[in-house]
């Protein structure tokens, strides 16, 4: 089938962006720092701890549940006690979680641009300065951040799948495969990869092998939205509209408020409508 004839679905990239744009970027904050003395460290997104300090660590404890509350205490820790690296890495975390990527970006990109951390912990900052673009909707520079990142620390499975989707997001899906596909080879029980390396597929026309990376997928987590809402869409193009019916409403009924489910709702609206352009 031609793709000029496909109809107007959106999977999972659109699935992903939107939960980024509506704040999903910031899941690595709850996630224990990761200590600078360390000489194996975990790979990112795991959060550095760039200072010792109580404060540091009541500050990143309290982004989750309360940003707003955290960026005041990072902005009066600064006002007391001077700039640190700890009140800096803070406040432009806070400033994610408030999904005001904007500020948070360039923030966490100077920190990272520091040569006195390790490559790993300089790694973690990149991908978090990446979420941070993603978190606006600038793929452009989140594609660039998570560069940066793997050029210090190539193997790292989270920033392969980042910049998958920043490739993604941009149209580049041959770039995104590759992304994808070298994630899935690094941690091969990892749903996101395998969803993302089956989008990928999808827009390069292969829909047989996207449906092999969405059955990995889902053989990993059953109920995973972004891979039920992508085999939806694959199903659909397929001609199994009830299948991808069933894959849609499951995704609605399973995670009713995300941005999977609003974009399953649209599809099926969509797919109820009739052939559309693509």
């Amino acid at each position: 089938m031609s793709l000029s004839l496909r109809p107007v679905l959106m999977g999972a990239f659109a699935a992903a962006l939107l939960a980024a744009l509506a704040g999903g970027a910031w899941h690595f904050l709850r996630r224990p720092p990761v200590p600078l003395t360390e000489e194996v460290l975990p790979l990112p997104p795991e959060s550095p701890r760039l200072d010792d300090s109580p404060e540091y660590l009541r500050c990143l404890d309290q982004i989750p549940d309360d940003p707003q509350g955290a960026l005041a205490f990072a902005e009066a820790w600064q006002d007391r006690a001077g700039t640190s690296n700890g009140s800096r890495h803070c406040q432009a975390l806070a400033l994610l979680a408030l999904g005001d990527g904007e500020r948070a970006g360039p923030r966490l990109e100077a920190l990272a641009g520091q040569t006195g951390f390790n490559n790993t912990a300089r790694a973690v900052l990149y991908g978090q300065a990446g979420q941070a673009w993603m978190a606006i909707g600038d793929a452009s520079r989140a594609y660039a951040a998570t560069t940066l990142g793997l050029a210090l620390a190539p193997d790292s499975a989270d920033l392969l799948v980042d910049r998958a989707l920043a490739s993604g997001s941009l149209g580049r899906y041959a770039d995104s495969l590759a992304d994808a596909t070298r994630a899935t080879e690094l941690d091969p029980d990892r749903p996101d990869a395998w969803v993302f390396r089956a989008a990928a597929l999808r827009h390069l026309d292969l829909p047989q092998e996207a449906l092999h990376a969405i059955d990995r997928a889902l053989t990993i987590e059953s109920d995973n939205a972004e891979a039920l809402l992508e085999r939806g869409i694959l199903r659909q193009l397929n001609g199994d509209l009830e299948g991808a019916r069933e894959d849609w409403e499951s995704v609605i009924q399973s995670a009713p408020d995300s941005a999977a489910a609003d974009l399953a709702q649209q599809n099926l609206a969509l797919s109820e409508a009739g052939p559309k352009r693509r």
